[in-house]
């Protein structure tokens, strides 16, 4: 029985249905062919360390700020497109519009020059959601070696984003133990509170409305927060932060671009002129008259940026103002005209920069300057770099034309698998995995999953 369409929708025939079908599946195949196109770039690029001539420490990073897209997705993106150079057989099908990205993005998890095959015929019969939930059943089923459990602890991240509502958006992956020691705190923290909501005499003190189970755990997590701002972490690190003392003439931070002054840390090695200045951009500077190497009188210590200036800064910039770059913790205060060639440490000559941007704008020859209210970045060629990236032009018939070359049997079946997402044995799918993997003997299931 079909049911009336909802109030102002478009009525569609059975033959207007179908076509439109037909396009969007033609489409999506196309632009699975674009996707494996662009992900090839991507890694050409990568192995090529393009990101560095923007500026960027990583690829992702330059992919996030480039083509406006989350850094979480950008840093998979280039898993995946690193995963591709070791898989031909699934970059073909890939490249042929056959495969979706969400097949790709789960096969390049597991996949081998080895088990390619296996997979590839999975992939052919499977939905998306199916071959996750194998992918997933066979990382389960096998061990991990030294290599990946390093790959995988370099894949943690946490990230926060404040809602237009003003709630905080958590989402993050922790490594095994990690994540185990994170619930077991989380249990602690809500067993607290189901304990505080109780009198000693058990009597209730919890309203009548009683919080669901996700909002204990956000109470538990905000517990957990409270316990450490109160008590600190059970291993503090000194309140201070080390002191790195740098010898260098009063001459060679003045002149600037000149390379041959003397300048060294206390009992290590020499340092550039542009190092010393980058670290004295937010710096105690102590003034010591020396003769013939002896000093003669040490001044007193003075920061070069106050604590109040500081949290003027931290309220302005939240962030390093880099274009790109979203990094808040592990910032400097940079003059952009430095103290020691007359600049003045005041707010409007300063501005955060992370470690990694701070080191190019000194030693790395990129250039700031004022822009009004604002600061205008260029790069070693003086080329200046724009906040957000130029929006170029796009159009699905530049995808159809460019994929009919190198896909020309693209069609409205291409990417459809070969079931209609019936029931599928997930256990069997696994057992041909460890079979390809060398994990279980050959012929150990001879069946194929249907």
């Amino acid at each position: 029985m079909c049911s009336r369409p909802a109030e102002g929708a478009e009525d569609l025939g059975l033959q207007a249905a179908e076509s439109l079908a037909d396009e969007i599946n033609e489409l999506a195949a196309h632009i699975s062919a674009a996707t494996c196109r662009w992900l090839r770039l991507i890694a050409r690029f990568d192995r090529g360390e393009g990101h560095i001539q923007y500026g960027f420490p990583t690829c992702a990073d330059w992919l996030a700020w480039s083509c406006s897209v989350s850094p979480a997705t950008a840093r998979e993106q280039v898993r995946v497109a690193r995963a591709l150079d070791e898989l031909p057989k699934v970059r073909a099908s890939f490249a042929g519009g056959k495969l979706s990205y969400s097949k790709v993005r789960a096969l390049s998890r597991i996949a081998t020059p080895e088990n390619e095959d296996y997979l590839l015929m999975l992939a052919e019969h499977a939905t998306a959601a199916q071959l996750e939930r194998t992918v997933r059943n066979y990382r389960r089923s096998t061990t991990v070696s030294l290599e990946d459990a390093n790959a995988a602890h370099a894949r943690r991240q946490l990230c926060c984003s404040w809602d237009d509502d003003g709630f905080l958006n958590i989402r993050g992956r922790l490594g095994p133990e990690e994540g185990a020691a994170f619930m077991q705190a989380l249990e602690v923290a809500a067993e607290t509170l189901r304990q505080e909501a109780h009198t000693p005499n058990g009597q209730s003190h919890v309203s009548a409305e009683t919080p669901t189970y996700d909002a204990t755990q956000a109470d538990a997590l905000a517990l957990m927060a409270e316990t450490l701002m109160a008590g600190g972490p059970s291993q503090r690190i000194g309140g201070a932060r080390t002191e790195l003392v740098v010898h260098v003439d009063a001459d060679t931070l003045i002149a600037e671009g000149d390379p041959h002054g003397t300048c060294h840390v206390e009992a290590a090695a020499s340092l550039h002129p542009e190092t010393a200045r980058r670290l004295g951009c937010d710096a105690g500077l102590v003034r010591i008259i020396e003769r013939d190497g002896r000093p003669l009188s040490v001044g007193r210590r003075r920061r070069t940026v106050s604590p109040a200036l500081r949290r003027a800064l931290d309220s302005r910039d939240q962030q390093c103002r880099f274009p790109g770059c979203a990094r808040t913790r592990g910032t400097d205060a940079h003059h952009v005209r430095h103290w020691a060639h007359g600049g003045e440490t005041k707010l409007s000559n300063l501005v955060k920069l992370c470690r990694k941007h701070h080191r190019l704008l000194h030693e790395g020859g990129y250039t700031i300057e004022p822009d009004g209210k604002s600061f205008r970045f260029r790069d070693p060629h003086g080329r200046a770099i724009p906040q957000v990236p130029r929006v170029r032009d796009g159009h699905e018939g530049r995808i159809r034309s460019a994929n009919r070359i190198g896909a020309p049997n693209i069609d409205t079946t291409t990417c459809m698998p070969i079931s209609r997402g019936e029931r599928m044995d997930h256990a069997m799918a696994v057992d041909g995995l460890l079979q390809a993997d060398g994990y279980l003997p050959a012929g150990a299931r001879d069946e194929a999953p249907p």
